[in-house]
């Protein structure tokens, strides 16, 4: 599908995410507020603040629990994300760390995409090790995940599509499986960075990005965001709020102004990606390129299907190692 069949999310880039001004009038991009103490007119405004706070709620009551700019660039996620809401970390893998930490219990079993994020992998083998929490890997396309199901597995984790090897797998198919089995269904969206694939659209129940890549688009910024359906916020914002997670508002700013072009650099990546590929087919020294938009690709009627567009990722294999 190309990019002008979802107007939506150019909308929400131009138009969301601008409730950090105060007042009648409102700034175009919200501006860095910087704060740690919060000043309250009376104790009771405070104790119904942090009520807030420590519910779904969100509310300004401390540095700790967000400031106005990141609360901006939660909306705009939640908006791009079709979320009910979104919490915002210091990067993506503290964003995939404090979601196992929010959903997953000692005892618990998650099945992890063998196309993982490296380390995310090596975060399965450190944190979730050390709080008794089991995993597996499953096959990148998903073929065998049914099979992997034990009577304590909680989570299924999906990269759609994976890491380097871009395998699809059949997301509404998971997601009506770990709805029937009463699983949740994670989703790492850093490839489709909400304006090119929609995991909680399609059933996911949380879905996750690396804003640090294209969301935020000019490498001098680190951030990592969750994103949940309404049942599922509540969990996720109370251990978010316990532990204190918070993002500076410089880095928020960094990200929002970012943002504003993505769905713009999104379809240059794609047209240059695109060109890059077709030559690398035509080239005698390579065996195969994995590209989604590519007809040829293993897992591009899925793409066709599921996505809004293509980024600029791109793997080869040469037919020879002594090409490497």
């Amino acid at each position: 599908m190309p990019h002008s069949k979802d107007p939506r999310a150019h909308t929400a880039l131009s138009q969301r995410g601008r409730s950090a001004s105060s007042g009648p009038g409102l700034a175009v991009n919200p501006p860095v507020v910087r704060l740690s103490t919060v000043v309250f007119d009376s104790l009771e405004s405070l104790r119904e603040a942090e009520v807030r706070t420590a519910g779904p709620e969100r509310s300004l009551t401390y540095g700790a629990n967000g400031n106005p700019t990141a609360f901006a660039l939660q909306d705009l996620i939640s908006e791009l994300e079709g979320a009910h809401g979104t919490c915002l970390y210091p990067t993506g893998l503290a964003a995939v760390a404090q979601m196992f930490q929010s959903f997953l219990r000692p005892g618990d079993h998650v099945l992890l995409t063998e196309s993982v994020y490296g380390p995310v992998r090596r975060l399965a083998n450190t944190m979730l090790k050390a709080f008794d929490i089991q995993f597996d890997f499953y096959a990148a396309d998903g073929s065998d995940v049914e099979s992997l199901i034990k009577t304590n597995t909680r989570m299924i984790y999906a990269e759609v599509p994976g890491s380097l090897t871009f395998d699809m797998c059949d997301l509404p198919a998971l997601a009506q499986l770990c709805k029937a089995k009463s699983m949740l269904l994670a989703v790492d969206n850093s490839w489709g960075s909400g304006v090119l694939y929609k995991p909680l659209e399609l059933g996911a129940d949380i879905s996750l990005m690396a804003l640090t890549k294209y969301v935020a688009g000019h490498s001098d910024v680190m951030m990592g965001s969750v994103s949940t359906t309404q049942t599922h916020w509540h969990t996720l914002k109370t251990m978010n709020t316990a532990v204190g997670n918070t993002v500076s508002p410089d880095d928020a700013y960094l990200v929002l102004r970012g943002a504003r072009s993505l769905a713009a650099r999104m379809a240059m990546h794609e047209r240059h990606a695109m060109q890059v590929a077709q030559w690398l087919q035509d080239q005698p020294e390579v065996a195969r390129v994995l590209y989604p938009a590519l007809p040829s690709d293993p897992g591009h009627a899925l793409w066709k299907r599921d996505f809004h567009g293509c980024n600029g990722l791109l793997s080869f294999e040469f037919k020879t190692a002594d090409r490497l």
